[in-house]
Protein backbone atom coordinates (compact mmCIF):
# COMPACT_ATOMS: atom_id res chain seq x y z
CA UNK A 1 0.00 0.00 0.00
CA UNK A 2 1.09 3.56 -0.64
CA UNK A 3 1.51 5.86 2.32
CA UNK A 4 2.82 9.24 3.34
CA UNK A 5 4.99 9.72 6.39
CA UNK A 6 3.71 12.62 8.47
CA UNK A 7 4.98 11.44 11.84
CA UNK A 8 7.86 9.46 13.19
CA UNK A 9 8.79 7.20 16.06
CA UNK A 10 12.28 6.88 17.53
CA UNK A 11 13.37 4.14 19.91
CA UNK A 12 15.69 5.86 22.36
CA UNK A 13 16.53 2.80 24.38
CA UNK A 14 17.82 3.37 27.90
CA UNK A 15 20.34 6.13 27.16
CA UNK A 16 18.26 8.94 28.64
CA UNK A 17 16.48 6.97 31.37
CA UNK A 18 19.83 5.80 32.78
CA UNK A 19 21.27 9.31 32.73
CA UNK A 20 18.15 10.68 34.47
CA UNK A 21 17.86 7.80 36.95
CA UNK A 22 14.49 6.65 35.62
CA UNK A 23 13.98 3.02 36.69
CA UNK A 24 11.05 0.68 37.29
CA UNK A 25 10.66 -2.55 39.24
CA UNK A 26 10.62 -5.45 36.79
CA UNK A 27 8.97 -8.91 37.21
CA UNK A 28 11.78 -10.01 39.56
CA UNK A 29 11.25 -6.81 41.55
CA UNK A 30 14.66 -5.53 40.44
CA UNK A 31 15.23 -2.03 39.18
CA UNK A 32 15.66 -1.77 35.42
CA UNK A 33 16.01 1.34 33.23
CA UNK A 34 12.90 2.40 31.36
CA UNK A 35 13.10 1.85 27.60
CA UNK A 36 12.12 5.15 26.05
CA UNK A 37 10.76 6.30 22.73
CA UNK A 38 9.56 9.54 21.25
CA UNK A 39 6.79 10.18 18.81
CA UNK A 40 5.92 13.21 16.75
CA UNK A 41 3.84 14.58 13.94
CA UNK A 42 5.79 16.95 11.74
CA UNK A 43 3.99 20.12 10.71
CA UNK A 44 6.15 20.51 7.60
CA UNK A 45 5.56 16.86 6.71
CA UNK A 46 1.82 17.30 7.15
CA UNK A 47 1.78 20.27 4.76
CA UNK A 48 3.95 18.35 2.29
CA UNK A 49 1.53 15.42 2.46
CA UNK A 50 -1.39 17.77 1.82
CA UNK A 51 0.38 19.30 -1.19
CA UNK A 52 1.22 15.85 -2.54
CA UNK A 53 -2.47 14.96 -2.46
CA UNK A 54 -3.82 18.35 -3.64
CA UNK A 55 -2.04 19.69 -6.69
CA UNK A 56 -2.20 20.10 -10.43
CA UNK A 57 0.16 21.29 -13.18
CA UNK A 58 0.29 24.71 -11.52
CA UNK A 59 1.39 23.17 -8.20
CA UNK A 60 -0.56 23.64 -4.93
CA UNK A 61 -4.31 23.75 -4.42
CA UNK A 62 -4.74 24.80 -0.80
CA UNK A 63 -8.11 24.67 0.90
CA UNK A 64 -9.41 27.51 3.03
CA UNK A 65 -8.22 25.94 6.29
CA UNK A 66 -4.48 25.88 5.56
CA UNK A 67 -4.00 28.40 2.75
CA UNK A 68 -1.60 31.24 3.53
CA UNK A 69 -4.31 33.63 2.30
CA UNK A 70 -8.02 33.01 1.71
CA UNK A 71 -8.16 35.20 -1.39
CA UNK A 72 -5.89 37.12 -3.72
CA UNK A 73 -6.80 40.35 -5.43
CA UNK A 74 -4.92 40.96 -8.67
CA UNK A 75 -4.84 44.39 -10.24
CA UNK A 76 -4.61 43.72 -13.97
CA UNK A 77 -3.24 47.17 -14.84
CA UNK A 78 -1.64 49.15 -12.01
CA UNK A 79 -1.56 52.26 -14.20
CA UNK A 80 -5.38 52.34 -14.30
CA UNK A 81 -6.52 54.49 -11.36
CA UNK A 82 -10.03 52.98 -11.33
CA UNK A 83 -8.64 49.45 -11.01
CA UNK A 84 -6.20 50.46 -8.27
CA UNK A 85 -8.87 52.31 -6.30
CA UNK A 86 -11.40 49.46 -6.58
CA UNK A 87 -8.81 46.83 -5.62
CA UNK A 88 -7.70 48.79 -2.57
CA UNK A 89 -11.30 49.38 -1.45
CA UNK A 90 -12.06 45.67 -1.88
CA UNK A 91 -8.91 44.77 0.04
CA UNK A 92 -9.94 47.07 2.91
CA UNK A 93 -13.48 45.65 2.94
CA UNK A 94 -12.37 41.99 2.99
CA UNK A 95 -9.61 42.49 5.57
CA UNK A 96 -12.15 44.44 7.64
CA UNK A 97 -14.29 41.28 7.58
CA UNK A 98 -11.34 39.34 9.03
CA UNK A 99 -10.37 37.65 5.76
CA UNK A 100 -6.69 37.10 4.95
CA UNK A 101 -6.10 38.79 1.59
CA UNK A 102 -3.03 39.12 -0.63
CA UNK A 103 -3.20 42.21 -2.84
CA UNK A 104 -1.01 41.82 -5.91
CA UNK A 105 -0.32 45.39 -6.97
CA UNK A 106 3.05 44.67 -8.59
CA UNK A 107 3.88 46.31 -11.89
CA UNK A 108 3.93 42.98 -13.77
CA UNK A 109 1.91 41.54 -16.61
CA UNK A 110 -1.41 40.02 -15.50
CA UNK A 111 -0.36 36.54 -16.67
CA UNK A 112 2.67 36.56 -14.38
CA UNK A 113 0.48 37.59 -11.45
CA UNK A 114 -2.05 34.83 -12.21
CA UNK A 115 0.70 32.23 -12.38
CA UNK A 116 2.21 33.42 -9.11
CA UNK A 117 -1.16 33.23 -7.34
CA UNK A 118 -1.57 29.68 -8.65
CA UNK A 119 1.93 28.77 -7.44
CA UNK A 120 1.12 30.06 -3.96
CA UNK A 121 -2.10 28.01 -4.04
CA UNK A 122 -4.51 30.69 -2.82
CA UNK A 123 -8.04 29.17 -3.07
CA UNK A 124 -9.85 32.22 -4.50
CA UNK A 125 -8.68 34.87 -6.96
CA UNK A 126 -10.33 38.18 -7.75
CA UNK A 127 -9.11 40.11 -10.77
CA UNK A 128 -9.83 43.80 -10.95
CA UNK A 129 -9.47 44.50 -14.66
CA UNK A 130 -10.89 46.35 -17.62
CA UNK A 131 -14.52 46.14 -16.40
CA UNK A 132 -13.71 47.90 -13.12
CA UNK A 133 -15.37 51.09 -14.34
CA UNK A 134 -18.60 49.02 -14.68
CA UNK A 135 -18.23 47.63 -11.15
CA UNK A 136 -17.39 44.14 -12.46
CA UNK A 137 -14.52 41.88 -11.38
CA UNK A 138 -13.49 38.36 -12.29
CA UNK A 139 -13.79 35.64 -9.63
CA UNK A 140 -12.08 32.24 -9.87
CA UNK A 141 -11.63 29.28 -7.54
CA UNK A 142 -8.10 27.81 -7.66
CA UNK A 143 -9.44 24.28 -8.16
CA UNK A 144 -11.55 25.25 -11.20
CA UNK A 145 -10.90 26.69 -14.64
CA UNK A 146 -14.21 28.59 -14.61
CA UNK A 147 -13.95 32.36 -14.34
CA UNK A 148 -17.08 34.29 -13.38
CA UNK A 149 -17.72 37.96 -13.89
CA UNK A 150 -19.43 39.31 -10.79
CA UNK A 151 -20.41 42.69 -9.46
CA UNK A 152 -18.21 44.19 -6.78
CA UNK A 153 -21.16 43.88 -4.36
CA UNK A 154 -21.31 40.07 -4.84
CA UNK A 155 -17.64 39.46 -4.07
CA UNK A 156 -17.88 39.45 -0.28
CA UNK A 157 -20.63 36.81 -0.44
CA UNK A 158 -18.50 34.56 -2.65
CA UNK A 159 -15.44 34.98 -0.45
Amino acid sequence: KKGIEVGNTFKLGTKYSESMGLYYANEENKLAPVVMGCYGIGIARSVAAFVEQNNDDNVIIFNDEIAPFAVSIVIANTKDEVQVKMANELYDKLTGMGIDVLLDDRDERAGIKFKDMDLIGIPKRIVVGKKANEGIVEFKYRNSSDVKEVSIEEVSKLV
